[in-house]
C-alpha cells in the first residue's frame, strides 16, 4: 500500500494528539491530567499504517543479545523508541529520505551491521527512505498482522532492531518490484563499502 507525503503527513499527525485517561473514580478527578502517545499504535487503525504490533522485539533469537539497559546506554531516545520500541519516523522528516548516494552502504544504527547499499535505494515518495533489496542475510522478516492488516515487518537479522516494513507488488520500476520501507533513525551511513562478499541469502523468518 503506497501513500502520498501529504496524506502520510495528516496520518501521522492525527496519530499524536493527545488522549485522555480513561474515566476514573470522582475522588481521583482532580489528577486526571492528557497522556501524550509515545508513539503511533495508540490510535488503532493509524497504528496500523505506521507502528507495528508490538512495542518490544521479537522473542526470536539475535547474535546481538543486549538488554535494555544496555541499549539505552549506546542509543538515544529516538532511537530506542525505534529500534527497541518499533517506533516510526514522521514521513519526511529522516536524513535519508532523499539521500541518493552512488556508492556507499546504509548500516543499523544500533549495532553497525551493513543492511543495504546505495544501489538497492530508489525513490518512492513515499515519506521514508526506500530499497528494493538488502544485503544477502542481513534482514529477517516477520509476518505482521497488527488490527486486521497482514504486513512485513523487518528487523536487523544481528541484534532485532526494528527498520521499518516491506511492501510487495505496488508497481515500482524496480528488480524486485518490493519496498522496504525504513526509518532513517535505524540507519548510519558509510561512504565506504563494507559488505561482506559470500554472505547468506535473506532471511525470511
Amino acid at each position: 500500500m503506497r501513500f502520498s507525503p501529504i496524506l502520510s503527513s495528516i496520518l501521522y499527525t492525527f496519530s499524536n494528539i493527545t488522549r485522555i485517561r480513561p474515566p476514573t473514580p470522582l475522588s481521583y478527578t482532580a489528577s486526571i491530567r492528557p497522556l501524550p502517545l509515545r508513539s503511533m499504535s495508540g490510535i488503532p487503525f493509524l497504528g496500523a499504517l505506521f507502528g507495528s504490533s508490538t512495542s518490544k522485539p521479537s522473542k526470536m533469537s539475535y547474535p546481538d543479545q543486549r538488554g535494555d539497559d544496555e541499549w539505552r546506554a549506546v542509543l538515544n531516545k529516538e532511537q530506542f523508541r525505534i529500534l527497541r520500541e518499533k517506533g516510526t519516523e514522521p514521513p519526511g522528516s529522516g536524513k535519508y529520505d532523499k539521500h541518493y548516494p552512488e556508492e556507499g552502504v546504509y548500516t543499523c544504527a544500533g549495532c553497525n551491521t551493513p543492511l543495504y547499499t546505495a544501489k538497492h535505494k530508489f525513490s518512492s515518495g513515499c515519506g521514508w527512505p526506500a530499497y528494493f533489496d538488502s544485503i544477502p542475510g542481513a534482514v529477517t522478516r516477520h509476518e505482521d498482522r497488527a488490527w486486521g492488516m497482514v504486513r512485513t515487518e523487518i528487523v536487523c537479522s544481528n541484534c532485532g532492531g526494528h527498520l521499518g516494513h516491506v511492501f510487495k507488488g505496488e508497481g515500482f520500476d524496480t528488480p524486485t518490484n518490493e519496498r522496504h520501507c525504513v526509518n532513517s533513525v535505524s540507519l548510519n551511513f558509510s561512504p565506504e563499502d563494507k559488505v561482506v562478499k559470500g554472505a547468506g541469502s535473506e532471511s525470511k523468518a
